[in-house]
């Protein structure tokens, strides 16, 4: 969020922004910068509603949890967005999104748009490209071991934060879309392999590419002492990747930030 309230402070004065967060002790930096700020809990109606109030366009990021009880607080937040008398609802979706999706937060996010449809409330949906700020966790031991060690994969239009925050309050300031967006993504989609050679140009060291079978880099995980269902919920990365879900690369971002894409 605040990658997103940066760029809009490039684009509109700061009394004309409100923020919602958890902790207001946390965010007293952009209240000395003329900013609203006011606690906003997914799961405390109440807070949503006022800290909503008098907001013409309201962006809903995400949560951080999974399933039914994410759809539930998105539900709350478009819920006190409408009574708020929000003219527009901005959601942060995924590329992915689709009941039927390998990855489990796309269902989330199909579920949470459906709602958006049925608020009657103007809506854009911004469904983001899979984030590059994820790579990380997969090149970890390979600097280490010279050896990138995953299942089989596909490509992916990896896509920064930087790039969807500038794309996001684009959106906000011009109100340009509406409506389920394209994939907002970079122009290129990689696979890890190409990242493993990105990776050995950089480091001048060399990385091999390893395919290890889906149940051998699970067991792997649990090794490494992630819990059962973390170690599961990495898995659907490669399920989702190989079925082509986030590799479709679109031009639609680079218009909006009106520069070339933050290649990885």
């Amino acid at each position: 969020m605040k990658v997103v309230v940066e760029e809009l402070l490039k684009r509109i004065p700061s009394d004309h922004l409100g923020v919602s967060v958890r902790d207001v002790g946390r965010a007293k930096e952009l209240q000395k910068r003329g900013i609203r700020v006011r606690r906003g809990d997914y799961t405390d109606p109440g807070s949503l509603l006022h800290a909503f109030e008098g907001a013409t366009q309201v962006l809903i990021v995400s949560s951080n949890v999974l399933g039914d009880e994410a759809v539930r607080q998105h539900c709350t937040a478009i819920d006190m967005a409408k009574e708020a008398g929000a003219d527009r609802i901005l959601y942060t979706s995924h590329m992915s999104s689709s009941p039927t999706s390998h990855f489990p937060p796309a269902v989330d996010h199909a579920a949470t748009e459906e709602a958006l449809k049925a608020s009657g409330v103007p809506f854009t949906s911004m469904r983001n490209g899979y984030y590059t700020a994820s790579l990380p966790w997969f090149l970890r031991d390979a600097l280490k071991t010279g050896e990138l060690v995953a299942p089989e994969d596909g490509l992916v239009a990896w896509t920064t934060h930087a790039d969807l925050a500038a794309a996001t309050a684009t959106v906000l300031s011009e109100q340009n879309l509406s409506g389920l967006t394209p994939s907002l993504t970079a122009t290129e989609a990689l696979d890890l392999e190409e990242i493993a050679a990105i990776l050995m140009e950089l480091t001048g060291r060399l990385i091999r590419r390893v395919v290890v079978s889906d149940d051998e880099f699970r067991a792997q995980l649990i090794y490494q002492g992630l819990q059962d269902r973390v170690a599961d919920m990495f898995m659907t990365f490669f399920l989702a990747s190989r079925a082509g879900e986030f590799a479709p690369a679109d031009p639609t971002l680079v218009s909006l930030v009106g520069r070339p894409s933050i290649t990885v």
